[in-house]
């Protein structure tokens, strides 16, 4: 909401899971976690078949700006090793066949989960959106459009809505590179306002990955890349999830 200066700092700490409140991770087995490669993660977060609805598709609220750099982006999937992620409505469905380590799994008989940044399911209204990732050089491109539903200032973004959308791709990023599953912290420097309906592009890179935790950054900037809306870093967790039982 404020042009400049303004900084969120979310410290959940290890102890934190974003998934049901404040749990204590389990211990990690040095032996078995951090074992998967990036093309078996990728492969199975980007399924070739599915019914599965992508959200991550053009549909006629996305602006010229968006389009034309999606299209660009998917002719780069051709020839320079970047891969379009699937968008679907849980993150449930993309980790299909695995579960969270004992501990983590939360019971429920509750059947329509949606990832936050899916919750509005009107196109064009709330978080329109698509992330290409890079696995050789651990990094991706999210191309944001925020809907009126996600209004701050009147006619602008709210300010925790480019945070969220920065946090979901990081977590896709640090998942996807890494094995990382849960934010230890978010540190934001919100620069300028983005109006509804504009494109903002977030660039996220993977500084390192040391002691079992992944340091990430992102920059939002318009296409042009002569406005920043905000800078950002994040640290997160890594944790192998579990191959589920056969029934």
């Amino acid at each position: 909401m404020i042009r400049r200066g303004f900084q969120v700092a979310v410290r959940l700490g290890q102890h934190r899971a974003l998934f049901g409140g404040p749990q204590v991770l389990p211990r990690l087995n040095p032996t078995s976690a951090f074992g998967s490669s990036t093309d078996s993660l990728v492969s199975r977060f980007c399924p070739e078949k599915t019914d599965l609805k992508d959200y991550a598709l053009p549909n006629a609220s996305w602006c010229p700006d968006m389009l034309n750099l999606y299209q660009e982006f998917l002719e780069k999937t051709k020839t320079d090793g970047w891969i379009k992620l699937p968008s679907f409505k849980s993150n449930r469905d993309h980790i299909q066949g695995l579960k969270l380590p004992s501990g983590l799994a939360v019971a429920s008989d509750k059947s329509d989960w949606r990832i936050f940044t899916r919750c509005i399911p009107v196109e064009g209204q709330g978080y329109e959106y698509v992330i290409f990732f890079h696995p050789s050089e651990k990094k991706s491109i999210c191309l944001f459009q925020p809907g009126p539903y996600l209004e701050g200032a009147p006619g602008f973004a709210h300010g925790g809505s480019l945070a969220a959308m920065m946090d979901e791709t990081f977590s896709k990023t640090a998942y996807l590179a890494g094995e990382g599953l849960f934010t230890v912290s978010l540190n934001i420097r919100f620069k300028n306002l983005i109006p509804v309906g504009s494109l903002a592009v977030l660039n996220v890179h993977v500084e390192k990955i040391e002691d079992q935790k992944l340091y990430m950054s992102c920059i939002a900037q318009s296409r042009d890349q002569q406005t920043v809306y905000a800078k950002c870093s994040g640290i997160f967790l890594q944790l192998q999830l579990e191959e589920e039982s056969p029934q």
